[in-house]
């Protein structure tokens, strides 16, 4: 990869007042994660409208976990250096937050503070009739399906499905990050999924900088910069340029 380009990367950290991350499937798959979308991925496993929706969980929850178990493992995953270096990036001042698509909480795991996660997260459970929250640990413990301890209905996970709209806060929260942002790293995701997908044209209508930081890019069309390779391999290579 041509040496200026990781160059004018770093110049345009060190320029930028709000840069803001938006990562993807990409940026797990390192840690042994398969894409969702990708061969031997979940839905190549599952059809995602059978499995995949709060329609089908509540009309058949036990089937959806089914799906639901293997989903959990992931969480059993570890970060990769990539995930810490991203991390350097926010410790550093340079990286204002990330949102990602991501449901592993692999960002937190690996030292990033300020993650907002757009299609939910693995880390906690509710029950639909009572209300009650659950915690990984308590749904590790229990059998499959995990049932709320309060009245035993069968619980779901806090992620989003696909017929269910971002939750209100969560869209709030981006907004109010992307509100100033003028650079926005992109990394590890096609932009194929809406509401997501959105961003970076939110970003380029709002006169903002793109870096796209992908094995397989999808932004040559917006991007000011497109970094081919590794997830790791890339932001290792972003970090090493700014000591």
């Amino acid at each position: 990869m041509p040496e200026d380009l990781y160059e004018k990367t770093v110049t345009l950290l060190n320029q930028s007042r709000n840069a803001v991350a938006l990562t993807g499937a990409g940026v797990s798959t390192e840690s042994g994660i398969p894409d969702f979308r990708g061969k031997g991925g979940l839905w190549s496993r599952f059809d995602p409208y059978e499995y995949g929706t709060i329609r089908a969980f509540l009309a058949d929850p036990e089937k959806v976990w089914q799906m639901l178990a293997g989903l959990v493992k992931i969480t059993d995953a570890e970060p990769t250096s990539g995930h810490e270096g991203m991390a350097i990036l926010e410790e550093k001042g340079l990286l204002t937050g990330i949102i990602t698509q991501n449901i592993d909480g692999l960002h937190q795991k690996g030292g990033s503070n300020n993650v907002i996660e757009f299609h939910g997260s693995l880390d906690t459970f509710s029950c639909l009739s009572c209300g009650e929250n659950h915690s990984l640990a308590y749904v590790k413990e229990d059998a499959t399906p995990p049932h709320c301890e309060t009245c035993n209905a069968i619980l779901k996970p806090d992620i989003i499905f696909f017929d269910e709209r971002i939750p209100d806060i969560v869209y709030t929260q981006t907004q109010n990050i992307l509100a100033s942002a003028d650079l926005l790293l992109v990394v590890g995701t096609s932009c194929q999924v809406e509401p997501a997908a959105r961003i970076p044209y939110q970003i380029y209508n709002m006169g903002g900088k793109i870096i796209e930081i992908n094995k397989e890019p999808a932004l040559n069309h917006l991007a000011e910069i497109t970094l081919q390779g590794n997830f790791s391999t890339v932001i290792n290579e972003i970090v090493e340029r700014l000591a």
